[in-house]
């Protein structure tokens, strides 16, 4: 049957039906119908701007006391903002406030508003030195912006920088071989109780205002540079079963912090060297394990983490030196990896990076870590000695 008979046939079967009007299978054709789309995606895209608006005027305010007011904190930072002229003298650039444990949200009136406030950082409250920046989930442009130091003349405060990007990864450390029963709140809560109950604190509460937690490995903030150092001393503290690595994250560029390791500290303790605040004394910040002055080189040398039957089989050789490079790859251009299977550096593994800044991450991050209940040491190796192939 042609088409044009089917399509004779389905009238006349439509003529025939008495019963009550059968909807249409083709679409309707009133006049609104085609904005009905367009008029949806218009919704969402406006929703959508709204919400990245609303986060381009958020300002994060750390370090806030205990106890702190929405309305007490509002009302000074809108008077600061009037104090230094930088808004009109009855205006109100901040308009929202929300106040947790020890930080803060502000929303502000405009994102040209927000981008002024961002020279409030370092500002004293109520005691405190606020830390304001942009909340994590910004990712807009970076404004230049000064500190209230900056603006008054007033004096920097101790391990503050006049960058609130710098300052905050001075702030920031790497938190390795976590499980996925580690929360970021248990994190946070177990480390920071650690470091109160030993003293690496600079004033009461937990010092670390945020923790995020990604896979095997987590970042925790710090709420001040000095604080962010002595959390160094945490390394292999033992936590549900697993033995944490704490150190400099990558993006780090600052000064080597000389640090110890958690069995510094408990050693200590132990000896009686290490008095801790409820006992009178300084706690382990005071006692700090510093490393020996020694010439940074290019080179670093690893102990104690292969023995000599991890040598035997050729494809253990291999696994070993793979995982090796990505592992150590990790803390800056790794230019080679020597392990020697026999001779006087046998079981020792020696590796090359492009600068002694790299090296000097590498160390940080190794130094002290346990492997198969061995405590690895590193250390810097001479680099005529390596280019010459004496690993003695």
């Amino acid at each position: 049957m042609s088409y044009y008979g089917r399509s004779r046939s389905r009238s006349r079967s439509r003529d025939r039906y008495d019963g009550p009007s059968r909807p249409s299978s083709r679409p309707l054709s009133s006049p609104g119908s085609t904005q009905a789309v367009p008029g949806a995606l218009s919704s969402i895209f406006a929703a959508q701007q709204s919400a990245q608006d609303k986060i381009n005027r958020e300002l994060f305010v750390g370090n806030t006391p205990p106890g702190t007011s929405e309305m007490l904190l509002l009302q000074f930072l809108n008077g600061a903002m009037r104090r230094i002229k930088l808004c009109a003298e009855n205006a109100s650039p901040i308009v929202q406030c929300r106040v947790n444990a020890k930080f803060a949200f502000v929303e502000c009136a405009s994102i040209e508003a927000a981008n002024l406030v961002l020279n409030l950082n370092g500002i004293p409250f109520l005691g405190a030195s606020l830390k304001v920046s942009r909340p994590s989930k910004y990712t807009g442009p970076t404004v230049p912006a000064k500190t209230w130091q900056a603006l008054t003349g007033q004096a920097l405060p101790l391990g503050m920088s006049t960058d609130p990007a710098e300052e905050k990864i001075n702030r920031e450390l790497f938190i390795g071989n976590t499980t996925p029963e580690m929360t970021e709140q248990m994190l946070k809560d177990f480390l920071g109780k650690a470091m109160e109950q030993v003293g690496l604190t600079t004033s009461p509460g937990n010092p670390i205002n945020a923790c995020r937690v990604s896979g095997k490995f987590a970042f925790v903030e710090l709420r001040t540079v000095q604080e962010a150092a002595n959390a160094l001393n945490l390394n292999n503290i033992p936590y549900m079963g697993a033995m944490l690595r704490v150190g400099r994250p990558s993006k780090y560029t600052g000064q080597i912090t000389p640090h110890g390791n958690w069995e510094d500290i408990l050693a200590k303790y132990m000896s009686g060297e290490l008095q801790l605040p409820s006992q009178g004394g300084a706690g382990a910040a005071s006692v700090v394990v510093t490393a020996p002055a020694v010439t940074a080189t290019k080179v670093v040398e690893l102990k104690n983490m292969l023995s000599a039957q991890d040598l035997e089989s050729n494809q253990d050789y291999e696994e070993i030196m793979e995982d090796t490079k990505d592992e150590c790859g990790q803390f800056g251009t790794l230019k080679s990896c020597i392990i020697p299977k026999s001779g006087v550096g046998a079981t020792k593994i020696f590796l090359e990076y492009l600068s002694s800044d790299d090296a000097a991450k590498a160390i940080d991050a190794l130094a002290g870590r346990t492997f198969d209940g061995r405590k690895v040491e590193a250390t810097y190796f001479s680099e005529e000695k390596f280019n010459n192939k004496d690993y003695s």
